[in-house]
């Protein structure tokens, strides 16, 4: 799901490589594992010389406080030794963009909602929460594997939101997933929300767009797309 999506959420003209690596459940092992696999991912975008390379995938990414400055590391330390150099290039996991994502509109209250199993929904409130985030109420589907979550429709994810908004003060609503279809119900949402709604694939583009100072806004994907990038997280 995060292919079309991220394609449809770049203006014309930015190009974009996928490299997949395997994971197909939940649990903290195969989330793990995908780590594993990350330096023969590497190689081939590391000798296309992109402007930026991200590691797309949140549960892994916020699995602990550190993880993502570690996978960035990796990334650079992996490009360097394909291609003798990394200065030119970016790295970033999802975790700096949804981070940087959630401080752009000016907020640290948020409702969190997922397609997940409870255990990982916990923890990626556990990581907001160190990241100095207040996730005010939310709550998950209890879906497991990929599979399930490539069947999980907009329309349901509209449902669960507005069901878990009831009674919950926030100032940004995060929908958390990387694997279900959200690009269409951006406006919908946060009209009816009356806040500012970010999730993964929205995040991942814009971060990445303005990192290399590119600020298109994209309408029709929320209004994240009109604002910059934190000062702290400026190029």
């Amino acid at each position: 799901m995060a292919e079309p999506e991220l394609r449809a959420l770049l203006p014309e003209g930015v190009g974009l490589h996928f490299i997949r690596l395997p994971l197909t459940g939940s649990t903290e092992a195969e989330l793990l594992a995908m780590l594993d696999t990350l330096e023969s991912g590497m190689a081939l975008p590391a000798d296309a010389r992109p402007d930026a390379i991200g590691f797309h995938c949140l549960a892994v990414s916020t699995f602990a406080p550190c993880m993502a400055v570690e996978i960035r590391a990796h990334m650079d330390m992996v490009t360097r030794a394909h291609s003798g150099d990394s200065t030119a290039i970016t790295f970033f996991a999802t975790a700096d963009a949804i981070l940087a994502a959630l401080i752009a509109p000016g907020t640290r209250d948020v409702l969190l909602v997922s397609p997940y199993i409870q255990e990982m929904h916990q923890r990626e409130a556990n990581y907001l929460t160190a990241s100095g985030f207040h996730v005010t109420g939310g709550g998950c589907v209890g879906v497991m594997t990929n599979a399930e979550l490539d069947e999980i429709t907009p329309a349901t994810i509209f449902n669960r939101v507005m069901a878990e908004a009831i009674d919950v003060r926030a100032g940004v609503c995060f929908i958390s997933c990387t694997a279900v279809r959200l690009a269409s119900p951006f406006e919908m949402l946060e009209a009816a929300l009356g806040i500012p709604v970010i999730t993964n694939n929205q995040v991942l583009a814009w971060y990445a767009l303005r990192q290399m100072r590119i600020s298109d806004a994209r309408p029709g994907f929320g209004g994240l797309f009109s604002l910059p990038l934190p000062m702290e997280d400026a190029p």
